[in-house]
């Protein structure tokens, strides 16, 4: 593998990276390690603002599959992220504060 094509392997890598940390945020993918779906809205903004700033400061120097990669997730991301401001979740919900994030549950003595 010649270091372009390295290079190239790290940097779809480091966009599905962020890819597959908004999806988790947003509710729609299992966290591995706690094997819940759980929901952060804030946290999803952020990972996906993150991939907003990395096309602009790249503009120009990707090749066409690398752009067309990054294009394409943050679309798929920014469709999905309006998606979910729709759907609030319901009031009794376990896990889920009305504002969407999870909560720790505490046993009650």
């Amino acid at each position: 593998m010649s270091g372009s094509e390295k290079e190239s392997a790290l940097f779809m890598g480091l966009v599905m990276m962020f890819h597959t940390a908004a999806m988790q945020h947003m509710g729609k993918i299992k966290n591995p390690l706690t094997d819940k779906i759980e929901r952060n809205l804030e946290q999803a903004q952020f990972a996906i603002d993150i991939l907003d700033v990395l096309a602009t400061r790249t503009k120009g120097n990707l090749s066409d599959e690398e752009n067309r990669l990054l294009t394409n997730i943050i679309k798929e991301l920014k469709l999905n992220y309006v998606d979910e401001l729709s759907n609030k979740p319901e009031p009794s919900a376990p896990g889920r504060t009305p504002t969407g994030k999870t909560e720790d549950k505490k046993e009650q003595p």
